[in-house]
């Protein structure tokens, strides 16, 4: 059990947020929110001509993301703890590198009015890597889709997200550096970042998994 209703893993492509979002649920009994990326029609064309499909793959992402929240905040943290593995302001991440600048402009007006209603994360973990461990395991889960990303768009991404995170302080922060660390394949890490997450409370906190110590 844990006293934090809803918790959020968040970090770059690849990182590994899907499968210690279900390592989380399981161990605390929470609902897992998955985000819905396969939905996006425009996300292959998007891998394939970022400059004409990158206003539409962004919208579709920021009005799927936000009725997922919305249905969150209605239904689901009244009745059960939650664990999902995305931020609403991921959105704001991924629109500063994909957009130009009238549609950033546009973007970022849209964004504020759906902000406001959005429920906040009683934790926030994030998750980093450097981008060649991220090439590596975007290469390994093998969606056909993701064969198109660059090198130099993951390292853009990469670096938004620290961008992002070290100024961020709208929820308490765990960040860990998921370099050499596997939470699935590391029972004792897992255990030892339950016990992290039970007595995180306010600010920012740097965790070092056992198996990188």
């Amino acid at each position: 059990m844990t006293d934090k209703r809803y918790i959020v893993v968040e970090g770059p492509i690849g990182v590994g947020k899907t499968s210690l979002v279900e390592l989380i649920g399981e161990n605390f009994g929470s609902r897992a929110v998955l985000e819905r990326v396969t939905e996006n029609p425009f996300l292959p064309r998007f891998y394939q001509n970022p400059k004409r499909f990158a206003f539409q793959a962004q919208m579709f992402f920021l009005l799927s993301r936000y009725q997922q929240q919305r249905e969150l905040s209605q239904q689901d943290l009244f009745n059960q703890s939650i664990v999902c593995d995305y931020l609403f302001a991921k959105d704001r991440i991924f629109a500063s590198v994909n957009l130009d600048d009238d549609e950033l402009a546009l973007y970022q007006q849209i964004y504020e009015l759906m902000d406001q209603r959005i429920p906040r994360p009683d934790l926030v973990i994030y998750l980093q890597a450097p981008t060649e461990v991220l090439r590596q395991r975007i290469k390994f889960r093998g969606r056909g889709y993701e064969r198109e990303i660059s090198r130099e768009y993951i390292e853009a991404i990469n670096e938004a997200y620290n961008r992002f995170f070290f100024s961020y302080n709208a929820t308490p922060l765990l960040i860990i550096n998921t370099a050499e660390v596997d939470f699935v394949r590391n029972p004792e890490d897992f255990q030892d970042l339950v016990r992290e997450i039970q007595r995180m409370k306010k600010g920012v906190q740097f965790y070092i998994p056992l198996g990188s110590a």
